[in-house]
């Protein structure tokens, strides 16, 4: 198209050159200059000539982060560390860019599985990426992220600058470097005696994991840093940024042949601490199975060849027992509350300390800890201040044995497997679904169901398992309860579908409720089972809801074992109020009732007689906020009670209300 002048003023036609200029010659500095979330960068990018001069004449790819990211840090911006001499969309970042900064640092470029990338710790915002051309010609993308990069520094005290530095030149000039009051001149020697230079040398991008010198306070800890515990510390050609990173996702680590694999994986507690833990897979005579957990000190560091994230003790070695392992979390950064268990070890403190005497005194334990985030429940506020009752329920979480995953395993392989606590009568529940590391372990103690979040943390005498809920404490009515619970699933569906369930979750009530587990009712199945059958089908829900109510003791109080075992010496049998008569029953306990074969000592169990049978209470006390239960070994239920007839059935106690029924009905006709 011809575009005449011919007519225009002066003025019109300097203003439309103008025009047709900036639309030609729009760049990647008019687009932050214009955007008032990036005010913050291009307010640096303008005071910097050298990144003037690369928007000016060269193709480059800048990651500008936005004001918000500002906000969150501290520290000096490196406007050139966020600028590479090579223009790429999102799809063309290869693993890693050179940066313009001194030395020409690397960004690392990862994505995760949700399709996300990053640069380094940075994540891209989707959809705000933008490509440009500037005057010169020249390709230009800005990519917009939510973190402000960090590169490596020298302090301003050093008497030289250390650019770009491969993770070796880092441990040894770590002194000289801005990585706050962390030395690392420990581990330093370990790896120079072990003769492992040219692994923290190595070309490419790995992940490493330093050890601080506070983690070597156990004086004897060092001389067990050998060439495969150095090993276990690196993580060969992936780089793990932590916002990147999906959690607990095992790593090889360069510790892994046939006689010893160790796994190397990174998790965020909610409360934002970050750990690295090591799982030693396949051990030897001088390195331990299980898993080491170290809290990351200083994370992201990013070098010539990787990232290094120091951790405030050594992985993959086992020095300590389950007592000075909970011991540490009173020592680890004491101002900032961390640690992983810090409530957990308060807990016991703030009770006397008895407790930690206890586990010194065993020779072998097992500990169910929860979390930090447990101990936020609601729930457990009103018991904080119960002293009794506290230590009853951190007795709970205590086991007199060596219980890892794979053990627990081997107890579970045929039933939910069932092991004793130091809580006198108290019994853990745990149900293992899946293998390897799509495991899901659960545990069940004093009416909670907690998620096992990180398990088979080692020590020299035993393990420590961390879950997700505090044990005892009940937080679901005892219609959550039979709901959640694998073993009463039974007993749940059959007061379903007879609308007895509706009842449990009034909380204005106490409920005793014997639970028949999963089992029983399949035992009444080999001894009756044409009645079995019925007991589970919509049609006979009446029949079905009338043999419920008569596990259901419903009074102003609930009746624990205990209980129930001291009224029974009082009484022959003791009688219990339910929605339609009474029940009446007589508790003892008995010497070595046992339940798991695997159990390691005798136990003390209880056993109920109704009507001249004896049925055996296979979890006692599952305490619920309006009620209690107790799982037993078989219904209320006898073969008298069931008449079956043309294809249907009547409880010996329905058939007695229809007869009474039909007198009433007779004798008002007799009446009229």
């Amino acid at each position: 198209m011809f575009l005449t002048c011919r007519g225009l003023s002066a003025a019109a036609l300097l203003l439309l050159l103008s025009c047709l200029s900036y639309a030609a010659g729009a760049e990647l500095a008019d687009k932050l200059r214009d955007d008032s979330e990036l005010s913050q960068f291009y307010s640096l990018l303008e005071q910097n000539p050298v990144a003037n001069s690369t928007l000016a004449l060269r193709s480059c790819t800048i990651f500008v982060p936005t004001n918000e990211a500002f906000q969150r840090h501290t520290g000096t911006t490196h406007v050139l560390y966020h600028i590479t001499t090579a223009a790429f969309n999102k799809d063309q970042l290869p693993n890693s860019v050179s940066s313009d900064m001194e030395g020409n640092p690397p960004l690392f470029i990862t994505k995760n599985r949700n399709g996300d990338i990053f640069v380094n710790n940075a994540r891209i915002i989707p959809s705000l990426s933008v490509e440009l051309t500037n005057r010169e010609g020249k390709r230009q993308v800005m990519h917009i992220i939510d973190e402000v990069l960090d590169p490596l520094t020298t302090l301003s005290t050093a008497q030289v600058q250390i650019t770009n530095p491969d993770a070796l030149e880092f441990m040894q000039k770590a002194d000289l470097l801005n990585i706050g009051e962390s030395r690392l001149r420990t581990y330093r020697n370990q790896v120079l005696m072990a003769k492992k230079e040219s692994l923290f040398q190595a070309a490419g991008a790995h992940t490493f994991l330093i050890p601080i010198d506070d983690g070597f306070k156990v004086a004897t800890r060092s001389s067990l840093v050998d060439a495969k515990v150095i090993d276990g510390h690196v993580i060969p050609n992936t780089v793990i940024f932590t916002a990147a990173s999906r959690h607990d996702d095992p790593k090889t680590s360069a510790a892994f042949e046939d006689l010893l694999k160790v796994t190397v994986s990174f998790f965020k507690q909610k409360d934002g601490k970050m750990y690295f833990k090591s799982n030693t897979l396949v051990g030897d005579a001088k390195h331990a199975e299980g898993v080491v957990l170290a809290e990351i000190v200083k994370a992201n560091i990013p070098v010539k060849n990787g990232v290094v994230h120091l951790i405030q003790r050594p992985l993959m070695i086992i020095d300590s027992t389950v007592t000075q392992f909970l011991q540490s979390f009173k020592f680890i950064n004491e101002d900032s509350k961390n640690g992983a268990l810090r409530k957990f070890y308060e807990a016991i403190m703030d009770n006397g300390g008895a407790v930690l005497d206890d586990i010194n005194n065993l020779s072998e334990v097992t500990i169910l800890a929860p979390s930090n985030e447990a101990w936020n429940a609601t729930s457990i506020n009103n018991i904080l201040r119960d002293r009794k009752k506290m230590i009853e329920i951190l007795n709970m979480h205590i086991i007199k044995d060596r219980l890892n995953v794979e053990k627990i395993r081997q107890k579970n392989a045929n039933l939910i497997a069932q092991v004793p606590t130091l809580n006198n009568h108290t019994f853990l529940y745990f149900n293992v679904q899946g293998e390897g590391a799509d495991a899901h372990i659960t545990v069940e103690g004093g009416g909670v169901n907690a998620t096992v979040v990180q398990p088979d943390v080692a020590q020299t005498n035993g393990f420590v398992h961390i879950i997700d809920r505090v044990l005892g404490v009940p937080h679901t009515t005892v219609l959550g309860k039979l709901e959640s619970d694998p073993m009463m699933s039974d007993t749940y569906k059959m007061g379903q579908f007879s609308n007895f369930n509706d009842q449990l979750n009034n909380t204005q009530r106490r409920f005793t409720y014997f639970v028949p587990r999963d089992k029983g009712w399949q035992k009444t199945e080999l001894d009756s089972p044409s009645a079995h059958k019925k007991l589970f089908m919509r049609d006979f829900a009446y029949h079905s809801k009338a043999i419920l109510e008569r596990h259901l003791a419903i009074a102003d109080r609930v009746f624990t074992m205990s209980d129930l075992v001291k009224m029974s010496q009082q009484t022959d049998n003791v009688v219990l109020p339910t929605f339609r008569d009474s029940l009446q029953i007589r508790v003892d306990e008995e010497a070595g009732h046992l339940h798991d074969e695997y159990a390691s000592h005798e136990w003390t169990g209880y056993v109920i007689t109704w009507n001249y049978k004896k049925i055996n209470v296979y979890r006692p006390d599952v305490e619920c906020t309006n009620g209690i239960i107790h799982v037993i070994d078989y219904p209320l239920l006898e073969e008298k009670d069931v008449v079956v007839s043309g294809g249907s059935y009547l409880t010996e106690s329905s058939i007695c209300i229809t007869l009474a029924n039909l007198i009433m009905i007779t004798v008002a006709k007799f009446l009229n």
